[in-house]
């Protein structure tokens, strides 16, 4: 039997002319989102489910784009898949500064008719949930039947929880941390500084010198990239196998499979991904930390939550760890909320989480058939 697919999708865009507040005191004014949407809102309207979406990824979450481009999460998300459109209506939004349609560095700031650049205001994973409420109630839905996200995605969602709580029923976190471990922020800061040291980046006003900083672009994507596989599914990839097969260059080219899959991956980002949007959107990463404001006790933080949890981690992703989803229950349990938690064996690290896995597909499904037989 043939796999039912969603076809080609056409991304929607809403533009609000009330300024957002923002978490940095400033405020974003004639803004737009861009947004899809896949199956059917039902009469009830309570059968929304929103998705999140990571650093590098879109609102395009499922289906095929108009220009053949596959959905980030199309292996999760579709008729008959685990997020079954035949029974939710699913929106993935784009954040506010990124480089797919919603207003980010790119467009043009009203106040000065120029590319925002490096003066788009600094947002944070609050603002992003903020600016999806608005759209929420734009599109007539007063309550999600579950917010779902992986890695920065997953920060989403948690925020989503703790900000509204009454605007969700389940909150799913995949792969993710209540906050950057130490080690995380200064991955982010080195890849941060390669941008910032590019000589074409114009102190993030390179749009209107016509250059692109693409070395530092290439540099910040390849140490992503490294952390976000583990060290066996690298060495299984790859080895240390020679380009040339039978020596050694002696030289600081290309010798080994990995550098060639390292540099492929930074030479391909830097032709899509927006320099000044990479900085933002990393420090959100870097900001976000919800037991911030509470002395750092998570347990307070989540206590005025009322949805009920679904926590994945996957066992070798050193990145954002299984220790780090563990926080997230214990101090779910601690405020005797209802939460479930998945440890998946899995050997790809932290990029399991967009991956074909069959246990890991399994639970989403069965918490996501759980919830629409809540609505039956």
């Amino acid at each position: 039997m043939t796999e039912r697919t969603l076809g080609v999708i056409t991304p929607q865009t809403m533009d609000f002319d009330v300024a957002l507040p923002l978490q940095s005191g400033a405020a974003l004014r004639d803004y737009t989102l861009m947004y899809e949407t896949y199956g059917t809102l039902n009469a009830a309207r309570d059968n929304a489910v929103l998705i999140c979406h990571a650093l590098n990824a879109s609102h395009h979450v499922a289906g095929t784009s108009p220009s053949g481009e596959l959905g980030w999460w199309d292996n999760m998300i579709g008729p008959g898949k685990p997020i079954d459109t035949d029974r939710f209506f699913v929106i993935g939004v784009n954040n506010l500064g990124s480089c797919f349609g919603s207003t980010g560095p790119m467009h043009i700031n009203p106040d000065t008719g120029k590319h925002y650049g490096a003066d788009f205001p600094f947002v944070t994973v609050e603002d992003w949930v903020d600016a999806q409420q608005r759209l929420m109630h734009a599109l007539g839905i007063e309550q999600w039947a579950a917010v779902m996200g992986g890695s920065l995605g997953g920060m989403q969602a948690l925020a989503w929880s703790i900000r509204y709580p009454d605007a969700l029923r389940h909150c799913v976190v995949i792969a993710s941390a209540p906050m950057l471990s130490t080690q995380n922020i200064a991955f982010n800061d080195v890849a941060r500084q390669s941008i910032l040291s590019d000589p074409d980046f114009h102190g993030g006003h390179f749009y209107e010198h016509n250059t692109v900083p693409r070395r530092g672009l290439r540099v910040a994507r390849m140490i992503g990239h490294i952390t976000y596989l583990s060290d066996n599914d690298m060495a299984e990839k790859f080895g240390r196998e020679l380009r040339a097969k039978d020596n050694y260059g002696f030289g600081y080219g290309v010798d080994f499979e990995i550098e060639s899959y390292l540099r492929y991956q930074g030479d391909k980002f830097a032709d899509y991904f927006d320099a000044n949007t990479y900085l933002l959107i990393t420090k959100a990463l870097d900001y976000f930390d919800p037991a911030r404001l509470h002395g750092g006790d998570l347990s307070r933080a989540l206590a005025s939550t009322t949805a009920q949890y679904l926590i994945a981690s996957f066992s070798t992703d050193w990145r954002f760890s299984p220790e780090r989803s563990r926080e997230m229950v214990q101090a779910l349990v601690k405020n005797r909320r209802t939460v479930s938690y998945a440890e998946i064996e899995a050997r790809h690290g932290h990029d399991a989480f967009l991956l074909d896995d069959v246990r890991y597909h399994n639970v989403v499904r069965a918490y996501f058939e759980r919830i629409s037989g809540e609505r039956a």
